[in-house]
Order: structure tokens, then sequence, then C-alpha cells
């Protein structure tokens, strides 16, 4: 008899990525409901329709304020990609060389983030975009991030070329990256969330430049496989795997073709 293959749960944390992909997902879309709603039906710019409203900007403020709160404390439920920073997280592996690759590729993250938002923040003064657009881009973003951690990551397989998440030198940037079109909104509501993400940014800067041993794996044991929580390079494996299925059978059908 054929041994079956051992099914792999979804762990707590995966759980949890689960659950904000799919209310981001939501929020996402209500805002951009919210947006042709106000800026086409209505004629009315989306910030001043959405504030006659303050109920929803008061909940999509305080999911996201928790949400950050919650990274500045050590948390089961969180992703060991951003658990890393503190001390009680550091396993000894008795090694002592420090091994981190990609400080340069997050130099080249970080300009090349400035600068595709810059586009945007230019096109905002110019008037040719809106308040209504930043946000709705923060939106963007905020699941873009989901897909980054679950199924794809740019970041990951052409910058910095970790083995995944756990290991991800910039994790804890995700708010800052995500609230940065926050920057050219000019509202209390925004600038606050957009303070709070750098805040979360500039301690995990802190905390790697004063413990670089507990961001990488040849130091701590944390981020080992064998001791991950998360479990979620499955979903990236078999999303590679299904590419290449793809990429595979599109040449076998394109080499056909070329024999007809």
């Amino acid at each position: 008899m054929g041994t079956s293959k051992k099914k792999i749960k979804l762990t707590p944390v995966g759980v949890w990525h689960w659950t904000r992909l799919i209310y981001r997902s939501i929020l996402f879309l209500l805002l951009v409901y919210s947006y042709i709603r106000f800026r086409f039906v209505y004629h009315k710019p989306f910030i001043m329709g959405i504030e006659k409203m303050p109920a929803i900007i008061i909940f999509v403020w305080t999911v996201y304020v928790i949400e950050m709160i919650f990274r500045f404390f050590p948390a089961k439920i969180e992703s060991p990609g951003c658990q890393k920073q503190f001390a009680k997280n550091y396993i000894k592996t008795g090694e002592t060389d420090v091994i981190v690759h990609d400080n340069n590729a997050t130099m080249l993250v970080a300009l090349i983030w400035i600068v595709f938002n810059g586009i945007f923040g230019a096109l905002h003064m110019l008037g040719v975009i809106d308040d209504g657009i930043m946000i709705l881009l923060c939106g963007a973003y905020s699941v873009c991030d989901m897909i980054c951690i679950m199924f794809f990551c740019p970041f990951q397989s052409w910058f910095l070329k970790n083995k995944c998440c756990s290991a991800c030198r910039i994790y804890n940037w995700d708010f800052a990256m995500m609230f940065t079109p926050l920057f050219f909104v000019e509202k209390t509501y925004t600038w606050s969330l957009l303070v709070l993400s750098v805040a979360l940014l500039v301690r995990w800067e802190i905390t790697f430049y004063r413990h670089p041993e507990r961001f990488s794996e040849h130091t701590n044991a944390y981020l080992k496989c064998s001791n991950c929580t998360e479990k979620l390079c499955v979903h990236k494996k078999q999303l590679h795997k299904l590419w290449k299925q793809i990429e595979e059978y599109t040449e076998r059908r394109l080499k056909q073709l070329e024999i007809k």
C-alpha cells in the first residue's frame, strides 16, 4: 500500500494572515465602491463624502492602529518575520558570525519605493489625482502586502533573495510602505497612521543595528525552518510549481504549433 501525503494544517499564524487578506480585500473594495459613487454619481470629492460618515473613518483607522500596536510587542499570532526583533525570540545557535547579505538590496528597495510613490505624489500636487486616489493606493498596498507574504513577493524574489518572510530584512517596513501615499493627504487621521507606521520602521531599524544577531539565521535558531510557526512557504511553493507547469505546457504548445 502506498503512503498518503501528509496534509499540512494551517497554523494560527496562517489563519491570521488569511483573516487579514480577507478583511483588507473587503475594505479595499468598499473604498473603491465609495470612491466611484462619490466621484461619479454624486460628483463630490471622496474625502468630503467619507468625512460625512465618520464611523467608517474611525473603524478603518482603528483596525490598522491595532494591527500596528501589536507589532510593538511579542505576539505568538504574528509572523516570525516581524517577531525576530524581540529578545525572547533570540535562540542562540552558538555561532558568532552574523550573516545578512541584503543590506545593499535593502537600500535599493527603499530608493525604488520612494521614487515610485514620488511619481504619485507629483501627480497629486499637480492636481492630476486627488486625495481619494492616494487613499485607494494605500488600500491596494494593504492587499498586496498580504499577497507578498502568502503567495509571491517581488522584493524577496528580485532584490533581497531571502529564503522566506521569516528571514526578511525589511519585514516591518510593510506598514510604512503601505501608508507612504498618506504623506500627501493632509488629514489628522491619515498622518497619525503614517507617523505610527514610521515609528515601527524606526524601532525595527534601531533593533537591527543594535542586535543584528537576532536577524540572522546563522546566529538565531528561531529563524530556522524547524522552528517556523508560519508554514506559509507551502503556498508559495505550490504557486511556483503551478507557474512552472504553465510554462512547460506553453512551451510544448508553441513547439506543436511550429511543427504544424
